[in-house]
């Protein structure tokens, strides 16, 4: 099967990651890793207001996270997002491989070098139409 790059976006209970940062944090690529999948960079995002109440929580963690891992994965990963209660929500998107060395790069807060940014943006771009 085909094994994807993929952004994913958790918003975290702010009270148990207040209470237990690393715990919290660490049990995210524990969950990529138990199915066999690989994190490229894993990151603290924000923490604010939520638009509306989740669960009656009025605030969030947002956590990133960019990992690698088979596509037939993915609704076991969503499954264990919902089993775990510090999760509040989560979003996983499919990154395009072109983009993946300049975000996950960005991520880390690293900077691409010039070689690597001529090749990125040398790549042409799809231009197939979908219906």
């Amino acid at each position: 099967m085909a094994r994807n790059v993929y952004e994913c976006l958790f918003i975290l209970d702010s009270n148990r990651y207040a209470r237990d940062p690393g715990g919290v944090s660490d049990s995210i690529p524990q969950m990529i890793e138990e199915l066999e999948g690989s994190v490229l960079a894993n990151r603290l995002w924000n923490e604010q207001k939520l638009a509306y109440p989740i669960d009656g929580h009025q605030k969030g963690t947002y956590w990133l996270t960019y990992f690698e891992i088979e596509s037939t994965r993915l609704p076991e990963l969503n499954r264990a997002c919902q089993l775990n209660e510090s999760i509040l929500r989560q979003l996983v998107l499919k990154i395009d491989p072109r983009l993946v060395d300049a975000m996950v790069a960005h991520a880390r807060g690293e900077a691409l070098r010039p070689e690597e940014a001529d090749e990125a943006s040398e790549q042409p771009a799809e231009t197939a139409a979908t219906s």
